[in-house]
Formats: structure tokens, sequence, C-alpha cells
């Protein structure tokens, strides 16, 4: 079968998936940019044995069944091959279930070009010859359409920012992987380097898109490691400049996306939350993840393309990465969730051959992400309304909170050593408090309903009688209403514990999104619980350490967010705990001391240097524990002795009794849940008269 070379694209075009005039013998890019240009002279295609054995029993089949018709009706001869002609067939659904990467685009398997692609190969003369439906994607001229870019970035007109000195700039870039770099995995130093030496260079051409992300990938970048490096700011916040620039150099909607314009426009929306702009946070994020879908990152390429593991890999963290950070923000703006998990097919990350393979990159992109799919659980099955809404059931609750805490515990137990929290290690990384506040915040999310609706009892109770502050709170409650409400106390304790050593050693960002929220978050439950609960030392030390932290980000960083929220939970405590004096506050520096960051440079250099060899573990015979042999292994959670032990939050029940349903604490479940989006704010209207 001849093949038609004219309609397709030169190298150059196809490799950076951009329009092609295909004029020969060069096209109009390749004139244009004074590249060479050089066209396919021929195709292999690469076609599995078992493939074309499919086909060719298809292709019996469907003479059969052409001989059948032509005969009236009537076979003459049965042939087991019609067998083959419909049912599961493996090689059918491989079709449908991997990524093919000819186009620039994924399409699902309900898009009309999926299927006639797939009946053009399965009956075409030679299997896997390109069908031409994304020949010329677009139907005008690309150019056409005005961009931004051409308006708002000329070297005449003055608005662009200096970069600084490559020694600053690496160091902000370090800055800036310490807190998120090894959360989200958008940025590697070797990638920076390469981005930094170009922008160096010279402003870049407007009319070279890719050049234009790629500085407004450095320049937010540069933004974020501002931000995090400084921690007082007069006029506003730390890297707004670089953050200014780099708006104006993202591409417009209607341009083709790219892996690189992924990565770009999540750090923006990010970097909006950072500016308390939640709206465009959740906007610019939203782009970003359905730009990774609409190029298929959320499903595994198909084993026979042309890319290799490390382009595969990335793929991979990109899209866990933005799935993360689009499903915090989904969660922590009350919005429904971008993509559900059914709907995903890449796998996890995983290290390359290149990384150690006990403990790297992919290791914590891996758990972070995990964290990021129970929070997703949580939301659906705990803070989404039914429909009807009906309130859910007793025994429907704790089932979806058993589960939760399951997964939580699981998650706990395969964390490695080495991302667990260590003061010392906090010199040079702090990815452990990032990660492990997450995890708190995944069990505070789980339980703060029903903590909520219990302390509301009891300051009612309170407000009629005083003495009843002095009884204890886990009168008439069950016992799996107390450790669920004991788990979301004790992971109060520990964030706060686990952000007061960051900031010891400077390392709590003072306009940081996640930090903000986390300690928030805690603080939260802490007076609540010192509110409504007989007065303990250990959680009064908390709660001021916890209100203390947050004064710290505001006056740090002239952070008039934070400096609102703290201002609300000081009225609280204020409200509910009169006689207590607020903390003096403590002297705070100015500016952040980068050594850390310059060893943080170090450990990932030492890490790339040296990777090491896999520790080879005994095997053992691991039986899932049941119900109840797990509950005979708790602890109890709420006296805790050693500081930044990790909530062993192993599951705090076994399979829900049915005879706590029903009856006061089944109504207290559901009474709590109910409403369990309540806000902060309802508490600041209450009074004791």
């Amino acid at each position: 079968m001849d093949i038609d070379l004219a309609r397709y694209s030169c190298l150059r075009c196809r490799n950076r998936r951009s329009f092609c005039s295909k004029d020969k013998p060069k096209c109009m890019r390749c004139r244009e940019g004074g590249f060479e240009c050089r066209y396919e002279e021929g195709r292999r295609v690469a076609v599995n044995e078992s493939y074309l054995r499919g086909l060719q029993a298809k292709v019996k089949a469907y003479e059969e069944l052409l001989r059948w018709n032509r005969a009236g009706g009537k076979k003459a001869k049965p042939d087991e091959s019609d067998e083959d002609f419909g049912g599961d067939d493996p090689d059918l659904q491989v079709l449908f279930t991997n990524l093919q990467v000819d186009s620039p685009y994924h399409k699902g398997p309900g898009a009309a070009d999926m299927f006639v692609r797939h009946v053009h190969r399965e009956f075409s003369e030679v299997p896997g010859v390109d069908d031409g439906l994304d020949v010329s994607p677009n139907i005008y001229d690309p150019r056409a359409l005005p961009s931004r870019r051409i308006q708002c970035f000329r070297p005449s007109s003055g608005s662009h920012v200096q970069l600084p000195p490559p020694a600053v700039a690496r160091r902000l870039f370090f800055a800036q992987y310490t807190y998120i770099g090894t959360i989200f995995a958008f940025a590697d130093p070797a990638g920076f380097d390469s981005a930094l030496a170009a922008a160096y260079t010279g402003p870049p051409d407007p009319a070279d898109k890719d050049a234009c992300l790629s500085y407004a990938k450095v320049l937010v970048i540069l933004a974020f490691g501002k931000m995090y490096s400084v921690n007082q700011w007069d006029q506003g916040p730390p890297g707004f400049d670089y953050f200014r620039q780099a708006l104006q150099l993202l591409p417009d909607a209607h341009e083709e996306g790219s892996i690189l314009c992924v990565e770009t426009l999540a750090l923006i929306g990010y970097f909006m939350q950072n500016l308390n702009r939640p709206d465009a946070a959740f906007l610019y994020t939203g782009m970003a993840l359905r730009m990774a879908i609409s190029l298929g990152l959320h499903q595994e390429v198909a084993p026979d393309s042309l890319l290799d593991a490390t382009e595969r890999e990335r793929r991979r963290r990109v899209f866990w990465s933005v799935y993360s950070l689009d499903r915090i923000l989904c969660v922590k703006s009350g919005n429904p969730l971008t993509i559900h998990d059914e709907d995903i097919g890449v796998d996890l990350p995983s290290p390359l051959p290149t990384e150690p393979a006990a403990y790297g990159p992919a290791v914590v992109v891996r758990h972070y992400t995990v964290l990021s799919r129970i929070l997703g659980d949580i939301t659906q099955s705990i803070y989404r309304r039914s429909a009807d809404g009906a309130p859910k059931s007793a025994r429907r609750l704790m089932a979806s909170v058993q589960a939760i805490v399951l997964a939580l515990s699981r998650w706990e137990r395969e964390l490695p050593d080495q991302l667990r929290f260590d003061p010392a290690k906090l010199t040079t990384t702090r990815e452990s408090v990032s990660t492990l506040s997450h995890y708190y915040q995944c069990v505070n999310m789980t339980a703060r309903p029903l903590l909520f609706h219990v302390v509301r009892r009891r300051l009612r109770a309170i407000r009629a009688d005083a003495s009843a502050r002095k009884q204890p709170w886990q009168t008439g409650l069950s016992t799996t209403t107390v450790r669920v409400i004991d788990m979301c106390v004790s992971a109060a304790h520990e964030t706060v514990r686990m952000m007061a050593e960051a900031r010891a050693r400077n390392l709590l960002a003072t306009y940081g999104y996640m930090d903000g929220e986390h300690v928030f978050s805690a603080a939260i439950v802490l007076v609540l619980v010192c509110a409504a609960f007989p007065s303990e030392d250990r959680s009064i030390h908390a709660m001021n350490a916890g209100l203390d932290l947050l004064r710290d980000m505001a006056e740090r960083g002239s952070n008039s967010h934070m400096a609102a929220r703290y201002e609300l939970l000081a009225h609280l405590r204020s409200v509910f705990l009169p006689d207590m004096a607020a903390p003096e506050p403590e002297p705070v520096g100015v500016e952040l001391d980068m050594a850390w960051a310059a060893g943080a440079m170090g450990l990932v250099a030492a890490q790339a240097a040296a990777a090491p060899e896999p520790v080879e573990e005994e095997q053992k015979d691991v039986k899932e524990p049941g119900a109840n042999e797990v509950a005979e292994e708790l602890l109890d959670l709420g006296g805790m002795v050693s500081p930044f032990t990790v909530v062993d939050n192993a599951p705090a029940f076994g399979e829900p009794d049915i005879a706590e349903m029903g009856g006061v604490d089944g109504m207290i479940w559901e009474e709590g849940f109910a409403n369990a989006a309540v806000d902060v704010g309802d508490w600041t209207n209450w009074t004791w008269t």
C-alpha cells in the first residue's frame, strides 16, 4: 500500500508539536527560523505478532460473514474463527486504555475520531498507518489570533525585570525547592539551570511561545524563591515583580498546550493562592489540570511509544503534582473535584534508574499524592452533600470514617524513615514538614465535624452551668466517638509542634499558603478544645503556640490575611477564656539566613552523585490484620509523651458497633456531619448571655 508522505509534518514541527505548513523543501516555520527542515522519507510501523494473528482471524471471520450474506443468510460451513469476531479481545482493550502519542491531544474512547481510527486500523491493509485525522488540526492560521505576549513584552517597553546574579538565582531556586519542589515535581535543578542559562541570553522572542514559557517558568520560580526567602516586606509579597512579569508571558488560552505550559500554569496558580486569590488560583490550576488531561498525562503511554523512560516518568510526576495541587485547592475552596480517581489510568511516580531506589524525589511525590487521593475521599464521603439533601446515617458515616482511617493508617505504616519528621534534618530540607502536615490535615478534616458538634454541645452546657467545664468530656460518648476526637486533637498538637520547630530554624513560610492553612486549622481545634474541655496545660500551651505562629506570620510579612485569621481566633479565645492573657510576642528577624539553601544545593548534588543501593529486606509473610486485631493495637492518642511523634492513628475503631449507632451517640454523628463544612466564623458571634 502506498503511503502519501506529503501529508506529514516535518520532523522539527512534529517533535515540537507545532503547526507545519508542509511546504517543500522547507516549511514556513523552518524557513523563517533558519532551521534545517527534514521530512520523513519512510515510516516503519512496529506491530506485535499477536496483533497480526488477531487481525488475520478477524479477516477470516469477516470473509466468512460475506460468504454467508451472499448465500442468502445460510452458512455452508461452520468456522470456529467466528467466535473471535466479538467478545473480550485484549488487543482491542489495549487500543482504548493506552494513550497513543501520534496526536498532541488525548481523545477518550467515546470520541468519534477514536472510533473511526480504530475501525481504520482494524481493516486497513497496513495496520498502524496514520489515518490523517490530525494532519492539520487548525482550520485557520494560528498567527491570525493576537497574542498578549507580543503586545506586552518588548525589549523597548522597559517593563521587564532584571534577573538576579546566577548564584542568587540558584539560591532562590533551592529556597522554593525546599518548600514545594519536593512535593510538586514542576522543576528539577538540572532543568532550571538550563532554562536559567537561556534566560541570561536575553528576553525571549515574543513569537516563540516555548521560549516565553521557559522564561516565565524561571521568573515564577524566582518569585517563589524570594517569597520563601524573605520574612518581611513593606510593599507587598516578595517576588511579586517576577510574578507579574511571568503573567505577561503566558500563552493565550487558544494556543496549543504543552507539558511546559502545564508546569508553568500550575506554579502560577499556586502563587495566586499564596496571594490569597483563591478564585484565580482555582482557575489557573484548573487550566493546568485540564491541559494535562488534554495532553493525555492522566493515562499511561502505549508500550510501543517512542517516549523513553525519563519522559514517561516526567509525564507521571507532572500529572500527579497538578492532581495534588488541584485536589487541595478544590477541597479548601469547597469546589467539586475536577477529576475523579476512576478516570485516571497513569501509574504513580517511580524512581528512574539514575535515582536512588529506596528514597528520592519519586518517593516523596508518591506519598504526597496518596495523601491527596485520601483527601479527595474525605471530601466525597464526608463533606459532599447528597443530591436530595438527606442526612447520612450514623452507620454510613462510621463506615466512611473507618475506611479513611484505615487508609491513613496504611499510609503511615508505609512511610519511609527518611520522610519521618526529624528536627535535625531541617537544616537542609523540610519535605517531612510539608508531607506530614498534609497527613495531619487529612486526620483533622476527617474528625473535625464531629469535634465541632461535641464542643458546641458542651459550650451550651457550660453556658447554663459553668461547673460543667470540669466534667469529663467523654461522658455519654462511645469509645468510637472518643477515639475519633482524640485523633483530631492529637493531629492539631503535632502540627503545632512541627511548625514551631520549623519556625525555630526560620523554615516557616511567612506567605506560604500550606503552612498558614495547616497552622490555622490546628489552632481552631485547640482553641475549641481549651474552651469546652477540662483545662490541660498541654492543650493550653499548644493553643497559645499555634496563635503565636499565626501572629508571627502576620507580623513578619505584613500578611493581612494571616493577621485577620489570628485576630479571629484571638477573639474566640478572649470570649471562651477571658482570664487567659495573650502571650508576649517574641522578637523576630527580618530576613532568612540562606545558608540552609546552600546546604540544600549540596544535599541534592550529593544525592545525584551517589545513589545508594536499595536495602534487601527479609521477606516475611504479612497478613492483613482484622478489625479486632487492629483494635487491640490501638495507642492512647491523647497521651503521647515524645514530641514530634507521628500520630499513630492505626484504626481508631474496628467494624462499626451497631449498638453505638443508635441513641444519643448515633444522633451526635448524624448531627455533627450534617453540617460538616461549618466555618470558624460561625463561632465569632457566640456569647455567654
